[in-house]
């Protein structure tokens, strides 16, 4: 006969490693899209100064009507989920299952990740510059990252409120680098604490390789230049509804991601070589690019193509009229988008 040995499962759950948000907190909180799928943000577009003229009509130039331009952000990403837990199969498995405990471990293991990836994914694609690089090592990192620094001072934009995303990998090559060991002797210590807080003045959000966008190197935002609108971030446990004997978890999560095309020069990524599309060249209003079956769009009326309500896309050569001003860029599939020419 055989033997049957007795089998005890333990009353406590193992868990995955889990983290909460790397961007709750980091993000501009100055719109709001409660009550609207779409917000219209609209920016007014100033005028260079003339020289005052001291006699005659018009003495301060020319008045015009000031003007503006217009940026539609649009909530996509509506996600949702549900468990059940059945109370029988709950009572023999020690009651492992709380449902208030398991709703926690759900938003912390699926929801948080997944909105994390998304925004950090669409803020590379948005970014105001897009830069390319091979990839970074402990000799050039620090330099890579100042590129972007001087970037962000070059667009005027505050130096708080920086922050730099970047893989643990990426992180290690700053804390081995010349540069941050030789500051003093407390850059030694804490290279062997795996301590690196603030770079060039920017904070560090140390994020999981599997969260960084594709081909990104690393990532700087400034928390104005961002958004992470979040409408609708219900969770609930429901106990014994109809038809479960037990209980049921269900949570909704409404939200998206963006950059604000009058801020965009407060978001900076460096991408891997040949993952960025090439910059579309204007031949009299005929618009052309290397990457084929790219996708060009342009304005004409001076406004970023790229976050512009006015942006049309490219199908046959444009016609310029007087006081236009014509702005494109490309996107082919798979690569970021080119600078804006």
């Amino acid at each position: 006969m055989a033997i049957n040995l007795a089998t005890k499962y333990s009353d406590e759950i193992a868990s995955t490693f889990s983290r909460g948000s790397f961007i709750k907190g980091k993000t501009a909180t100055t719109f709001d899209l409660t009550g609207v799928k779409t917000l219209k943000v609209y920016t007014p577009v100033t005028v260079d100064e003339v020289d005052y003229v001291r006699e005659g009509a018009n003495r301060y130039g020319a008045p015009a009507e000031m003007q503006d331009t217009v940026q539609e952000l649009t909530m996509t990403q509506d996600k949702a989920f549900t468990l059940t837990i059945d109370k029988g199969n709950n009572l023999d498995q020690n009651l492992v299952k709380r449902a208030a405990d398991m709703l926690r471990l759900q938003l912390k293991e699926k929801s948080a990740p997944a909105a994390d990836k998304y925004a950090l994914a669409r803020f590379a694609e948005m970014a105001g510059t897009i830069e390319v690089s091979e990839k970074p090592t402990k000799s050039n990192i620090i330099s890579l990252i100042g590129e972007g620094m001087q970037a962000l001072d070059d667009g005027l934009v505050p130096p708080d409120g920086r922050y730099l995303y970047l893989s643990s990998e990426m992180h290690k090559m700053i804390c081995l680098s010349d540069e941050y060991i030789g500051i003093d002797p407390l850059g030694a210590k804490s290279v062997a604490k795996g301590v690196c807080g603030e770079v060039l003045g920017m904070e560090v959000v140390r994020v999981p390789e599997s969260y960084m966008p594709k081909d990104c190197w690393f990532l700087i935002t400034h928390k104005d230049s961002v958004l992470l609108p979040y409408k609708i971030a219900d969770a609930k446990v429901h106990e014994d509804p109809v038809g479960v004997s037990g209980a049921i978890i269900e949570g909704r999560h409404y939200y998206d991601a963006f950059v604000l095309g009058a801020k965009c020069a407060g978001v900076y990524a460096c991408v891997k070589t040949g993952t960025v599309t090439a910059n579309p060249v204007n031949s009299d209003g005929t618009l052309t690019c290397t990457d084929g079956g790219a996708a060009i769009r342009y304005t004409l009326d001076g406004s970023d193509p790229r976050y512009s309500d006015s942006a049309k896309d490219y199908v046959s050569k444009v016609t310029v009229q007087e006081n236009e001003v014509l702005r494109a860029y490309a996107k082919a599939k798979g690569k970021y988008p080119s600078a804006v020419i």
